[in-house]
């Protein structure tokens, strides 16, 4: 690039600055009030009424036991997945290439 170009880059940058940067702080309007979102347990028993209540209370532990139990989950029906599969003749263990 030129000189003359990145100057005229530059200006062009400036103009643009000058003219939309403000627009843009005046079109945020009033600040907005906190948004509370929260998980409806009125109609829950048992322990989807814990699991929302947990939610409820504490987004941290709620987030924590997510995170501990997704995988734990997952081992245990891959694990059920397998054994249902091996019942019912399908041999995960050798794989064999039906394409060649």
């Amino acid at each position: 690039m030129t000189l003359k170009k990145r100057i005229k880059r530059v200006i062009q940058w400036i103009v643009m600055g000058v003219f939309f940067w403000p627009s843009l702080l005046w079109a945020a309007g009033e600040k907005a009030e906190a948004i509370v979102i929260v998980a409806d347990t009125r109609k829950l028993s048992g322990m989807m009424a814990w699991w929302g209540n947990l939610y409820n209370e504490s987004h941290v532990y709620f987030m924590l036991l997510t995170i501990v139990l997704i995988p734990i989950i997952g081992v245990l029906f891959g694990t059920v997945a397998d054994f249902i599969m091996a019942h019912i003749g399908i041999d995960l263990k050798s794989r064999e290439l039906a394409e060649h």
